[in-house]
């Protein structure tokens, strides 16, 4: 038996050095959720590892896994995910971040797509995270929601109504809803929110943003939003609602106007988290990053439909017009 042992340390020791010998690296395995597949992110994601030396299939294993909106089954597929034993997980979206972080807490975490990561209680602090939290924030500065609202109030000045379309399965949007009057008085219109958590009630939601009177509405972002974007723009155009989003996907699909930040950028940052992680960094020393720059989108063609003028001062700031 103990011959056994013996022999067993030595052909251990001889595999171990002929990795070394043979310039083999550890094989990292990350872990990866999303709402739902999106080969530019993903692309951004892997271009920004593979400068950094990464390459899926010789160092790096991605396990991805996507929560398709539907918040009743990120449980078990966080679960399954967390039984694989990844490095870190990358995740995108509050309801997919809040759960992993609630059932692996010691698990490296970034995340994507989190307007407000302190309310949330995934960090102590933007410059000081603190636990094993770190990632890209969306929304900040504070008061973003009620800058959008304030250009989609410039596009129908005689708007006295204007409708607030939400997930309240999704924190972020519940902690908006709350700030919803000071913007309203601010902009002296009147906001009424209406609600959608699945894709079968995006339909109910803006028949009732019309009924109500609404003039415009702001479709807050989420992965419902972001999976069924033809379907919400052409429900808005159907109930000629001129309508401001998130992303610019929307506008490219026919809505009327968008302003955030560039998504992209947050999944190339993403892979340089990852890599400081890999190599041995605390997630909660990571700082968290903030959008740099926030971008315009108009489709003069969907204002036409409409009947709206866009104004000069607004065609002067956009970053991209659609015709």
């Amino acid at each position: 038996m103990r011959r056994h042992r013996v022999l067993a340390m030595i052909a251990a020791s001889w595999i171990l050095f002929a990795s070394q010998a043979g310039g083999q690296q550890p094989v990292h395995r990350v872990g990866f959720v999303a709402p739902t597949e999106n080969t530019e992110n993903q692309q951004a994601f892997l271009e920004a590892l593979r400068e950094r030396g990464y390459v899926v299939g010789q160092n790096l294993q991605i396990e991805y896994r996507y929560s398709q909106g539907r918040t009743e089954g990120i449980p078990a597929l966080v679960g399954e995910l967390v039984a694989l034993g990844p490095e870190v997980i990358v995740a995108q979206a509050p309801q997919n971040v809040v759960a992993i972080h609630v059932a692996a807490p010691t698990i490296p975490l970034v995340f994507i797509s989190v307007a407000d990561p302190v309310a949330l209680g995934l960090v102590e602090s933007l410059a000081r995270p603190g636990g094993n939290v770190t990632g890209v924030a969306t929304l900040v500065p504070e008061g973003f929601v009620g800058k959008q609202l304030q250009f989609l109030k410039d596009v129908i000045p005689q708007a006295s109504r204007i409708a607030i379309l939400i997930d309240p399965t999704n924190p972020i949007h519940q902690l908006e809803r709350a700030k919803l009057p000071e913007f309203g008085r601010s902009l002296g219109v009147e906001l009424a929110v209406v609600e959608a958590s699945n894709p079968d009630q995006l339909e109910a939601a803006l028949e009732a943003a019309r009924k109500e009177g609404a003039e415009g509405i702001h479709v807050l972002g989420g992965p419902i939003i972001f999976i069924h974007s033809v379907k919400v723009v052409g429900l808005a155009a159907r109930y000629r609602l001129p309508a401001m989003y998130l992303n610019p996907r929307h506008v490219q699909d026919g809505g009327l106007m968008s302003y955030g930040p560039n998504q992209l950028d947050f999944w190339r940052r993403a892979g340089a988290y990852v890599d400081k992680i890999l190599k041995g960094g605390r997630a909660g020393d990571l700082p968290v990053e903030q959008p740099t720059r926030f971008y315009l989108t108009l489709n003069l063609k969907t204002a036409a439909e409409l009947g709206i003028t866009i104004p000069p001062s607004i065609l002067a700031r956009a970053d991209e017009v659609i015709e």
